[in-house]
């Protein structure tokens, strides 16, 4: 089962690289890429040539030309088909490490790694079919998968054993399960939020030169989408980290809070994404500047998961790093 396990997470790292590549294809020679712009515009120019009307600036225009839309839409298809397949492979990953080890599968850094991942994923696909015009902005996920599944193989990466005497508690189905459900869809919610300052300044023209700025979704779309996916995420925080984390912590150590490294990261994290939130709902203050609190809070939750772990020493330094 532990080998079946490693075997499906490779094939996971696989099918978001070749999502990614096909998502790179959608950006290529999809209506909005470049080798689609470029047809249109020739196109206009020989409909000008033949006394057509005047379209030199076919670019934008409602009828692109159909090979070129029917390319970009069948890899937009198959990119969606091989993330789905990704996030599968990897929910299976962890399904058979936890039944190779008698256990949730998430007692040390690599399982948690790979459970928030998974949740993330399930997170993407959920937005892909409730927002099927953002669809190809799966590109900067599978991205982000591959990247944090690649340092959870490779850096992360421990043999199935059993639980420390610390985790060895019902409690771990509660606190870590609400943490990794939330660090998941933050993961999702950095994302966009992270698109929609890219695209604010290309939309300014500070960054003109952004290959991608021209091909993503309207800033304010973008922008939507990561407050409702923080506005969701953060009660399920704040009952991990702030309630459920205590309620263990006194059962197991005998005090609620004892400002151990984790605790007082993740209080760092709940006090960032509370500013964001008020951020976003206060009118005087700009969306950039919110959406900055929240790449921050994110900034911090990396911090939690892997500066603390490798970098302090404390009551919760059971990450299991090899």
């Amino acid at each position: 089962m532990a080998a079946l396990s490693d075997a499906l997470l490779v094939v996971a790292m696989l099918g978001y690289l070749a999502s990614m590549i096909c998502y790179a294809a959608v950006y290529a020679f999809g209506d909005k890429g470049v080798v689609a712009r470029v047809a249109e515009r020739e196109r206009g120019r020989e409909l000008v040539g033949a006394g057509g009307p005047p379209v030199v600036e076919f670019i934008g225009s409602p009828e692109p030309v159909a090979p070129v839309r029917g390319r970009g839409a069948l890899a937009g298809w198959i990119a969606a088909g091989f993330l789905v397949l990704a996030a599968a492979a990897q929910i299976g990953s962890l399904i058979f490490r936890g039944v190779a080890g008698h256990r949730l599968p998430w007692g040390n850094m690599y399982e948690y790694v790979l459970a928030a991942t998974s949740v993330a994923a399930v997170a993407w696909i959920v937005v892909m079919v409730r927002r099927p015009a953002l669809r190809h902005l799966g590109l900067y996920v599978a991205l982000t998968q591959v990247v944090l599944l690649g340092i959870a193989g490779l850096l992360l990466y421990v043999p199935v054993g059993p639980l420390v005497p610390a985790l060895d508690s019902y409690w771990l189905a509660i606190h870590v399960t609400a943490v990794a459900i939330s660090s998941g869809v933050f993961l999702i919610g950095f994302v966009p939020a992270g698109l929609f300052l890219i695209k604010s300044a290309y939309d300014k023209g500070k960054i003109a030169g952004f290959p991608f700025g021209d091909r993503l979704p309207a800033a304010d779309v973008l922008e939507r989408l990561s407050f409702r996916l923080h506005a969701f995420a953060f009660p399920i925080w704040t009952f991990g980290a702030l309630i459920a984390g205590p309620i263990w912590a006194e059962s197991a150590w005998g005090r609620y809070w004892g400002w151990d490294p984790k605790e007082v990261w993740a209080f760092i994290s709940w006090i960032v994404y509370a500013g964001y939130l008020h951020a976003r709902a206060t009118p005087s203050v700009k969306k950039t500047t919110a959406t900055w609190i929240a790449v921050l809070g994110f900034l911090t939750m990396l911090m939690n998961l892997f500066g603390v772990n490798i970098f302090f020493t404390g009551l919760h330094s059971y990450g299991g790093l090899p």
